[in-house]
């Protein structure tokens, strides 16, 4: 795991994320969860959603295990497989609570989201980066927008090519941010929905950023050789000017006035 642990502190050097980034692994089993980590329902005695589950390991540290048992969250239900939607009662939900003007659009909803196939994992375990204890299939982090932009920055130093992504606002971090990076091995930038807010406590200025894996090494590597040239977090802001207050005068002027 000394790998992993060496990118999870280089990239809080490098972007110094407000909490920890997060590894996500998927598992076609359950009993490949590692021995004494914790599970909602066993331990925390409550069924939560998956953005849950990443809150409690990007702001307390722990590494934290869901299988279908522990999840309370019907819409990552049906997008991690584990229970599938009845198709007309989605719609009719998405309809009635106004997340859709009418069966079309939330049809068009439902077929839009991102999904494993029934069966393709029994659990997910969702550990601290910088000391996890699985090998991650995807790094989720937590940033604000102008951390956000020094990832991009790492991300396309290689290639030059811009990341592209879809923008909902639902299902975000779970089903866009998290299997759209595993799916399509591509990062993603993520708006993080309703749920995000509602249920795992995500800040009106946090936007995520979800990468595979396979990429972080390239991510980490991008932001170093951009760090080098100042283009860093904090931004190094341009403050070497005399400033003017009052009528466009020099405070050494008014000061000399006053006098």
């Amino acid at each position: 795991m000394k790998k992993w642990h060496e990118l999870g502190k280089k990239l809080r050097r490098f972007i110094n994320p407000e909490t920890f980034p997060v590894a996500v692994r998927f598992l076609a089993h359950e009993s490949e969860i590692p021995k004494g980590v914790k599970t909602p329902s066993k331990d925390l005695k409550v069924k939560i959603a998956h953005c849950q589950a990443a809150a409690i390991t990007r702001k307390y540290g722990w590494t934290l295990a869901m299988t279908p048992d522990d999840l309370g969250c019907a819409i990552s239900g049906h997008t991690y497989g584990w229970k599938l939607a009845n198709k007309d009662k989605a719609v009719g939900f998405l309809t009635r609570m106004n997340y859709a003007a009418d069966s079309t659009a939330a049809l068009n909803i439902l077929e839009s989201l991102k999904t494993l196939k029934s069966g393709q994992c029994e659990a997910v375990v969702y550990s601290p980066l910088e000391w996890t204890k699985v090998e991650p299939d995807v790094v989720l982090i937590y940033l604000n927008p102008a951390q956000l932009m020094r990832c991009l920055h790492g991300s396309t130093w290689h290639t030059g090519k811009p990341i592209t992504c879809s923008l909902s606002g639902r299902a975000a971090s779970c089903t866009e941010g998290v299997l759209g990076a595993f799916l399509d091995q591509a990062p993603k930038v993520v708006v993080p929905g309703n749920g995000d807010r509602v249920w795992a406590a995500t800040q009106d200025h946090e936007m995520v950023y979800a990468s595979p894996a396979s990429h972080l090494e390239a991510l980490v590597q991008g932001l170093a050789k951009t760090h080098e040239k100042g283009i860093r977090y904090p931004i190094p802001t341009f403050l070497r000017y005399q400033p003017e207050v009052g009528l466009s005068l020099p405070l050494t002027e008014i000061f000399r006035k006053a006098e």
